[in-house]
């Protein structure tokens, strides 16, 4: 069985993460696998081969080095599992960039699987109404109604606009919040978001090819 170390944004990512690795794959946590959210996403440095600054924590900031010294350790029964939101930038550029990077590298783990959440993991909850609803069933689901899945419109907002209620001005706490009460209903076999069912079917197609580079 393959392991996945799973490399996420933040902490409010990692509710969806948790419930489609145990619920769709009946997968079991620090066994099957381990998420490790980042303080935001970052950029990639000019230089892959350079140490980040001790005060950059972002995704994309850390991503080289961390694969590097992955690449020590890493065996061809793990996985690393890079999920980065494409927030504006078209995903194909944004692929090229995370791919060119990879390669680049003189060491890295057998497998690395870098997928989007497009625009971000909040547009894989408004695209499934439903489960909104019955996460909050008071939700205002007219405010959602007619938006293309995975349309780059401010997905946190849509979200925070059809929940309604007052927002903090740190929002991460409720990020995970209303995460945690979401993922509980997402659906996982018929995801209505598309680059949720690229994530989903990504891993699928790991633990099926265990030995296989992706």
């Amino acid at each position: 069985m393959t392991f996945f170390y799973i490399l996420v944004e933040g902490g409010a990512d990692v509710p969806m993460v948790r419930e489609i690795m145990t619920r769709r794959f009946q997968l079991k946590e620090n066994v099957n696998f381990e998420i490790h959210p980042h303080n935001g996403i970052g950029s990639l440095p000019s230089n892959p081969m350079t140490p980040p600054p001790r005060h950059l924590r972002g995704l994309l900031d850390l991503l080289p080095t961390k694969l590097l010294g992955m690449g020590r350790y890493c065996g061809e029964h793990e996985c690393v599992l890079v999920l980065v939101d494409a927030d504006k930038t078209p995903c194909r550029e944004l692929l090229s960039q995370l791919n060119s990077m990879l390669a680049s590298l003189p060491r890295q783990p057998p497998k690395v699987l870098f997928r989007l959440a497009i625009e971000e993991t909040e547009s894989w909850f408004i695209a499934d109404t439903e489960a909104v609803k019955n996460a909050f069933p008071k939700a205002n689901l007219q405010v959602l109604r007619g938006i293309k899945p995975d349309a780059v419109i401010g997905a946190w907002e849509k979200l925070a606009e059809a929940i309604g209620g007052p927002l903090p001005k740190k929002r991460g706490p409720l990020k995970y919040a209303w995460a945690e009460k979401i993922a509980a209903y997402i659906n996982l076999e018929a995801p209505k978001s598309p680059s949720l069912g690229k994530f989903i079917s990504g891993i699928e197609r790991v633990l099926n090819s265990p030995c296989q580079h992706s």
